[in-house]
């Protein structure tokens, strides 16, 4: 384990005690999968909220986020005339 609580483990300690590794996940664990040392995945506890798997993925370092909403932008272009922007692309591909 390392100082932010997660658990550190290669692939072949990870397949041959996988149970243990899936019973820390649902503990609330951070499980990073290593390959020679090296952070190649992780398994993050599974949530049905998207804040909780927010927060699950910026405490594995995957993300950042503040925790505000997030409010989309208004279009960034707008179509003169008729036509849709399907149809644009689909002339400027024939």
């Amino acid at each position: 384990m390392n100082e932010s609580g997660d658990v550190r483990v290669g692939i072949r300690e990870l397949k041959a005690r996988l149970s243990r590794y899936i019973r820390m996940v649902k503990n609330g664990k951070i499980v990073i999968v290593t390959e020679y040392g090296k952070p190649v995945g992780w398994i993050l506890p599974y949530t049905d909220s998207i804040e909780d798997r927010l927060h699950a993925a910026a405490q594995a370092g995957i993300l950042s986020w503040n925790g505000e909403v997030f409010r989309p932008a208004g279009p960034v272009a707008k179509v003169r005339g008729d036509k849709t922007v399907a149809d644009i692309i689909i002339e400027d591909r024939e």
